[in-house]
């Protein structure tokens, strides 16, 4: 099984906003409401952290007839997880800097 995340940009917006509250729930809207992404492109990146350990996930207890409204799955980041993101992350910005560093004009500057 891989280790590393394919740090895609809509996985980055995943991994920052559940960075920002590191011990917070999420459930699957309300993560994409924060991370500016679409269910579909959201819900695949959620399984593939999930199956690499860096995130955990839970059903609602509730009663979905008594509720008037589906169950929700809850998500959180792990503590391995959330410090394997924190690196991830910081590798990509480093990635992104150098880039930035031998071709300027890629910052939306002009060169």
């Amino acid at each position: 099984m891989p280790h590393e995340v394919r740090m895609t940009l809509p996985t980055q917006l995943v991994l920052r906003t559940l960075l920002d509250r590191p011990h917070q729930e999420f459930y699957g809207l309300e993560l994409c409401a924060a991370a500016g992404l679409a269910s579909g492109t959201l819900h695949p990146i959620l399984a593939r952290l999930e199956r690499l350990g860096w995130l955990r996930s839970r059903w609602e207890d509730l009663d979905p007839h008594e509720a008037g409204r589906p169950r929700r799955r809850y998500y959180s980041l792990t503590p391995d997880g959330a410090e394997k993101a924190r690196v991830a992350l910081a590798r990509v910005s480093s990635s992104v800097e150098r880039l930035r560093t031998l071709r300027p004009g890629l910052s939306g500057g002009t060169a």
